[in-house]
């Protein structure tokens, strides 16, 4: 499909952080296809494969991790640019670095950061995605950090919207490489942030009725979401439930993003570049209003039913405190580190507290548990709960 005008063009990106020397160059690729190349390949990208999306530390084969997750988003992400004549290859790189920034076990784990490094500037997954790929991963002889380029930055920056108020890790890396925080980021990034919504309302219905969190019967409190049920009933009535249920998953994904597309498309009519979308002022790619309000009513039912179930939070609580006791344990004893951690240890806070987090940031759920059970002697029982 050709390129809109609003597009993201790689061929006029505003570069990357520091001048790279591309003697002997890998591939005939665009710099937005390097940024996704360089993210697949890192090793911050494969950790995801253990870290947590709903459930925590599953047992089970086909439950979503945070990579799966982000792999099904760029899936997603791609269908709108395309439709749209987006760069998908910065769509896609945002999308599979979305969720780079997460600790161990999801939101409990941040919580559990975010309570440790109170005296040292909090902690944000979006901001610590970004120090990942700027500051922690550093594969390359000539520069520090994946060295992206400042669209794809910009991306993980402001796929939400602009930004108020950056906290530490993000300020940093806006002093360094000035991102605009302040304005609303390309139209790649917005569809990178409605896929993500996409992908998680619909995929975590599926996980949580794998799981038996969640109820066939209970979903059809939802008005939308009974209408499409409805509809497989009527194409497919003598198909299981449990194949009615993923075809209701697969048609809810289909009415968002054709709800994306064609919203969107009505917001750019007469758009004639990207600076236009960033100057809008408002939210351009997205779900229609109507369609909206039905995603939150959506949303709210899921924290109710799935997010905040009992044993989601019981099972959280031990999380948290997991990672708490990691944090507290290199405080007091920094060598019982890795040494190269060690070894570049600051001698003071806030940076020491700081670097404390990257590391544990960087953990998989895996691996947090078996540190913790090397420290103290054991773990919380009952960390997987599926």
């Amino acid at each position: 499909m050709q390129r809109a005008p609003y597009a993201a063009d790689p061929a006029h990106s505003r570069g990357r952080e520091f001048a790279e020397n591309r003697d002997g160059a890998r591939g005939p690729r665009s710099e937005f296809q390097r940024d996704r190349d360089r993210i697949i390949h890192s090793i911050a990208f494969r950790r995801l494969r253990s870290k947590t999306q709903v459930f925590i530390a599953p047992d089970g084969d086909h439950y979503r991790t945070r990579l799966t997750h982000s792999i099904e988003v760029a899936q997603i992400g791609r269908v709108i640019a395309r439709e749209l004549g987006l760069d998908e290859d910065l769509t896609e790189a945002l999308c599979l670095a979305h969720d780079i920034g997460h600790p161990p076990f999801g939101h409990a784990g941040e919580k559990a950061l975010e309570q440790s490094m109170g005296h040292a500037g909090g902690y944000d997954h979006n901001a610590q995605g970004i120090r990942t790929l700027t500051r922690i991963e550093s594969p390359y002889p000539d520069h520090v950090g994946l060295n992206l380029t400042w669209e794809t930055l910009e991306g993980m920056a402001k796929h939400n919207g602009p930004v108020g108020a950056a906290n530490w890790a993000l300020a940093e890396i806006d002093t360094a490489f000035p991102l605009e925080l302040g304005e609303w980021p390309s139209l790649e990034a917005q569809v990178a942030a409605v896929a993500d919504d996409i992908a998680y309302d619909n995929h975590d219905i599926d996980d949580g009725l794998r799981a038996g969190f969640l109820d066939l019967d209970d979903l059809m409190e939802i008005d939308f979401l009974a209408e499409q049920f409805r509809r497989v009933e009527r194409r497919f009535p003598h198909a299981p439930r449990e194949t009615q249920s993923r075809e209701l998953i697969r048609s809810q994904i289909g009415l968002m993003v054709n709800d994306v597309i064609k919203h969107t498309r009505e917001n750019v009519q007469g758009m004639q570049d990207i600076e236009g979308v960033r100057s809008a002022g408002k939210q351009l790619a997205g779900f229609s209003p109507s369609l909206a309000a039905e995603e939150r009513r959506l949303k709210k039912f899921m924290y109710q039913r799935l997010y905040y179930h009992p044993e989601q939070i019981q099972t959280a609580e031990k999380a948290r405190e997991v990672v708490a006791k990691l944090f507290a344990a290199y405080q007091q004893d920094p060598a019982s580190m890795p040494d190269d951690w060690v070894e570049r240890l600051p001698a003071g806070d806030p940076e020491k507290s700081r670097h404390i987090a990257d590391f544990i940031a960087g953990m998989t759920d895996r691996f947090a548990i078996d540190q913790c059970r090397r420290i103290y002697g054991r773990a919380p029982e009952g960390l997987s709960n599926v």
